[in-house]
Order: C-alpha cells, then sequence, then structure tokens
C-alpha cells in the first residue's frame, strides 16, 4: 500500500506506484499536488489535478526525474486553512520531495509554515497574495503564478481610466485573496485619483446577495470590482440582472473558469476580470494543449500552471543532480526555467519573472483579453 493515505489518494501517474511511496531506494520519487479537490472551488482542484498528471505522465515518458518515475499523489485542503496544515502534515510525512500546491492563498499561507520546517519543497501555481512569498519561512517556497499587488494594479488602473467620473465600488469576501485583491485595486483606483463610493464586504458560499445588490442600486454603481471567486461572482450577478442593475462586474483570475459562465449564462455577458496573458497561446505550450484537447480537456486556468510548477522541480532536480530539498532549492534559485508557461528565473522572494497581467472580457461564453497588458507593480 502506498505511503499516501488518509486525505491522500494515490494516482496513477507512473507506470506502476511503489509499495514504500518512494525513496532513496525505491524507483519512484513521490511528488503531490494539493488544492480543493472538493468544496465550491473543486473546478479549480480539478484544473490543477489534470496539470500534474499530464505533467508527471510527459516526465515519466521521457524517463523520470534523474532516472525514477514520479509517483503522484493528490490531496485534498477544500481551500480550508486548518485542512490545508493537516494536508501538508501529513505530506510531508510521507516524504513528498515536491508539493505543487496549494491553490487558495488561505490554504498556501499556513502550509507554507510546514513547508518550511520540514524543508520540502513547495511551489504553487495559483496562490497570489503577496504575503505568501513575503513572508515565507524558508527558502523553498515558490510560486510559478503572478501576485495580487500586479494584478490588483492593472484592475485599478483600467478601472480608473475606463470609468472615470463614474461611481466603482469595491466588494470583497473576507479571503486573504479575495480581501488582499480587493485592497490591492483600492490602492491603485485611488492612486490613480478615484475614490470607490462602497467598500464592502460578503460571506462566501451564500446564495442570496440581494442585500448587496440593494446598495449598488441605491448607490447608482457603474463598475463593482469583487475580490472573490466565481461562484459568489456568477450569483451577485445574476442577482444584479435580475434587480435590473447594468453595473458591470469586474474580478480577479479565480473567474478564470468556464464554470463562471455555467452560472451567469448570459447574464455574464461583459464581465471583466485579471489573469496573466493566456498561457495556452504560448508557443512553447502548443503541443501540450494539443494534447490536452485531444483527450477532451481544455487546459484553462490553471492547468498549465501546475505542470509548470512540476516540470520547473524536474528540471531544478536534474540540474541538481538530486532531489533532496537543499540541492533543488540552489537549482532552483540559480537557473531559467523552460516550460509551457514560457521562459522564466526566481527571484529572491521566490515569485517568478513572468509577463504582467492582462485584462479579459466575457462574452458569449467565452472570454478574450482585451488591450495590452499593464506594466506589472
Amino acid at each position: 500500500m502506498t505511503r499516501f493515505a488518509g486525505l491522500i489518494f494515490a494516482l496513477a501517474a507512473s507506470t506502476s506506484l511503489a509499495s514504500c511511496g518512494g525513496g532513496s531506494d525505491s524507483d519512484t520519487t513521490p511528488v503531490a499536488v494539493v488544492g480543493p479537490m472538493t468544496g465550491q472551488y473543486a473546478t479549480f482542484g480539478a484544473q490543477m489535478k489534470n496539470g500534474a498528471e499530464m505533467a508527471a505522465h510527459d516526465i515519466n515518458e521521457a524517463g523520470g526525474v534523474l532516472g525514477k518515475k514520479i509517483e503522484l499523489a493528490l490531496g485534498d485542503d477544500a481551500c480550508d486553512p486548518k485542512q490545508a496544515v493537516a494536508v501538508a502534515n501529513q505530506m510531508t510525512g510521507s516524504g513528498a520531495a515536491l508539493i505543487a500546491g496549494h491553490y487558495c492563498s488561505g490554504s498556501s499561507i499556513p502550509a507554507s509554515q510546514v513547508y518550511g520546517e520540514s524543508d520540502t519543497v513547495q511551489i504553487s501555481p495559483a496562490s497570489t497574495n503577496p504575503t505568501f512569498t513575503d513572508n515565507r519561512p524558508g527558502n523553498n517556497i515558490y510560486r510559478v503564478c503572478g501576485r495580487d499587488d500586479q494584478q490588483g494594479g492593472v484592475a485599478g488602473k483600467y478601472l480608473a481610466k475606463h470609468f472615470a467620473g463614474k461611481k466603482v465600488a469595491i466588494v470583497h469576501d473576507k479571503t486573504a485573496y479575495g480581501k488582499g485583491l480587493a485592497d490591492e485595486v483600492k490602492k491603485a483606483l485611488n492612486e490613480a485619483g478615484t475614490q470607490e463610493v462602497l467598500y464592502e464586504a460578503i460571506s462566501a458560499g451564500e446564495k442570496d446577495y440581494s442585500a448587496l445588490v440593494s446598495k449598488l442600486k441605491q448607490a447608482a454603481v457603474d463598475a463593482v470590482f469583487l475580490g472573490g471567486y466565481h461562484t459568489e461572482a456568477g450569483l451577485i450577478v445574476r442577482q444584479m440582472r435580475d434587480q435590473g442593475l447594468a453595473t458591470v462586474l469586474m474580478g480577479g483570475d479565480a473567474l478564470i473558469t468556464q464554470e463562471y459562465w455555467s452560472i451567469t449564462g448570459p447574464a455574464g455577458e461583459g464581465t471583466l476580470m485579471t489573469f496573466s496573458p493566456d498561457p495556452r497561446k504560448n508557443p512553447a505550450a502548443a503541443e501540450v494543449v494539443k494534447r490536452f484537447k485531444d483527450k477532451g480537456i481544455e487546459p484553462e486556468g490553471y492547468v498549465l500552471y501546475t505542470y509548470a510548477a512540476i516540470q520547473a522541480w524536474a528540471q531544478a532536480a536534474e540540474k541538481a543532480g538530486s532531489t533532496a530539498a537543499i540541492d533543488v532549492v540552489k537549482a532552483l534559485n540559480e537557473n531559467e526555467f523552460d516550460t509551457v508557461i514560457g521562459k522564466f528565473r526566481f527571484n529572491e522572494k521566490g515569485d517568478p519573472n513572468l509577463p504582467p497581467y492582462a485584462v479579459y472580457r466575457w462574452s458569449n461564453g467565452s472570454y478574450e483579453e482585451i488591450g495590452e497588458p499593464s506594466p506589472s507593480g
């Protein structure tokens, strides 16, 4: 039986799972992907799972890492901080050489304390709160996505420019991700000379946002930025339209899933959001994207970012000639990595020097980038 158990479900990433779950005498190396595999944000857990499985398969087909197959395991934190810490402890106890995760910043930040103390390499594909790397507990904590002070700056400047002289509201869901992003948008909006007419908080997971919608309607808000996830955003948009409110909703990278449109339907028309330049259009990803689509998987959102997290770790291990954290960290800090999301290096904080955020618009069930990316902040 594999050492990954309990909250962890072994995936068929290697040709055969080692009975001991990897180690120096095994022919496999344990790697874990951790995110919201269940709960209201499970769509992003599915993105991570799809990316990790394809990355492990491709690396194993090419001979593995230092001749050993990746033994991939799945951890579910449901975007809950306490569950994230429990999974992190279980993963480190099982000897995972890499944690590709977590998704929610509110999970990644407390879990990183566990990984920092145990010298386990963590590379998040999706956690954007600046605190995650600004206050990392060890130099073994990284991410391959951008930061909320970058995307918040892009969103705030966009709102100030395109809704100049109009009424803008800012709403957040009280999470580390949602409030952190909303506050960065507020900062950029204010610095650009626009003061929001409302700053409100909602509770994630609720179904009725009529009280918020009534406030937006009473204040005649033209645009509202939501720091939060696609489920709440979709419900708010629908309820705004039900009340005859034409207010434009803008959100962050958590709206980067087709599930958003499944919730909104035509009510989602014109929704704005920020996300990195679409990695599916990167020529380096073309062959991988095709294979995802051939399998019936649309590699949207954080699919390719999870693939890239494992890719970067595998390249670092090869350069180091070792999967020991101390050796891999040195390689991660000193080298450039050629991945499906582009070539990048990690800076002294563990952030990648990838292109800045762009603004997208939802229309007719899909989203497209509009305009040019703004400089990162």
